[in-house]
């Protein structure tokens, strides 16, 4: 009996929520296409409430939004639809893969190329994700490393500071990672565990939600219609292509959490090992002269790396991050400096 009444509720929270994201939508496509899926929403409301009925239970009380459902719609006219899709999708706002990136190459007319297109808009994000980690190791302990030279402090004690510095930021990013991953399976697999059960309970209707989406991406009403009935003959298919194309999901996206952060914990430590090498293995003013020239040359190539993923000119791209590196370790160095002139 609560999971009937929970489920009414989560139609009429979607449906109150499409209206406020259809007016904000005023004047585009997309606001005809949120108005049918409040009412197919309330539709299903309706449905909820009948299998209510029929077990005997009183009708549901008249719907008022809950406080997070308030701040949401609160949001949505002051921050447009894009910034809030990932907290739309968690309550049950469906038709937010209509934010995602603009796939190129035309709009699709059939389900084939759909299916091709959704498994190619990923690709390169663990390289992307490796290399930015290595830049974050990197200006970090960097600038860690330069604040404690700043503070002409002992080689040994700017070792323990590096030593210290690379573990505490490469465990941080890993538990980051860690929660991050993990939070985004939880959500996606609640997702998918509310899809299938729809799927299961009303085909009909999430077929007609489904097309309503592949209008708003420009494919014929009949031939919308014909795609998602034909999905619907594989549910496997359809479970996945739900995900993708009412919430914005994508499942090739979700990787482990413990390899997501065991990937983190190395990729910070590489970069932040780098400032700390030449202390490892020269002393004195060599050592410091060494980080320098180490880090410099480590952040022009992440910055060059970098720019593979922005199309930015490679020269650009590590000119840019070295002048980010040099800004954020001058600055450290010279804190350094005033406290080790200040407290000695």
């Amino acid at each position: 009996m609560n999971h009937h009444l929970e489920s009414w509720t989560e139609e009429k929270r979607s449906a109150w929520l499409y209206r406020i994201v259809s007016d904000r939508e005023s004047g585009t496509p997309r606001q005809v296409l949120f108005l049918e899926l409040a009412q197919a929403a309330e539709h299903q409301a309706g449905l909820w409430a009948k299998e209510m009925a029929k077990l005997g239970a009183p009708p549901p009380p008249a719907y008022h939004p809950d406080s997070r459902t308030r701040l949401v719609g609160w949001l949505i006219p002051r921050l447009g639809v894009r910034p809030l899709k990932g907290m739309l999708a968690a309550m049950k706002v469906r038709g937010m893969s209509l934010y995602n990136a603009p796939v190129p190459h035309g709009i699709p007319s059939s389900l084939e190329q759909l299916d091709h297109k959704a498994r190619h808009t990923t690709g390169g994000g663990n390289l992307r994700a490796a290399v930015f980690g290595v830049n974050d190791g990197l200006v970090s302990n960097a600038s860690l490393i330069l604040g404690v030279a700043g503070a002409a402090a002992a080689p040994s004690v700017i070792l323990l500071s590096g030593t210290a510095g690379l573990l505490a930021g490469a465990f941080s990013m890993a538990a980051g990672e860690y929660v991050s991953v993990r939070s985004q399976r939880e959500f996606y697999e609640y997702q998918i565990t509310l899809e299938r059960e729809e799927l299961d309970q009303y085909p009909q209707e999430e077929a007609a939600e489904l097309a309503l989406i592949y209008q708003a991406k420009g494919v014929g009403k009949a031939e919308a219609r014909r795609m998602a009935d034909t999905l619907l003959l594989d549910p496997d298919r359809a479970l996945d292509t739900l995900a993708r194309e009412e919430l914005g999901l994508n499942p090739e996206e979700l990787g482990s959490p413990w390899g997501a952060a065991i990937s983190s914990f190395l990729a910070f430590s590489l970069g932040a090992f780098i400032p700390l090498l030449p202390y490892l293995l020269l002393s004195g003013g060599a050592a410091l002269t060494g980080t320098l020239l180490a880090t410099g040359i480590s952040l022009f190539g992440v910055g060059a790396a970098i720019s593979l993923f922005t199309g930015k000119q490679a020269l650009f791209g590590g000119l840019r991050m070295l002048g980010i590196g040099a800004a954020a370790g001058g600055a450290t160095w010279l804190i350094g400096r005033a406290l080790g002139v200040a407290l000695g």
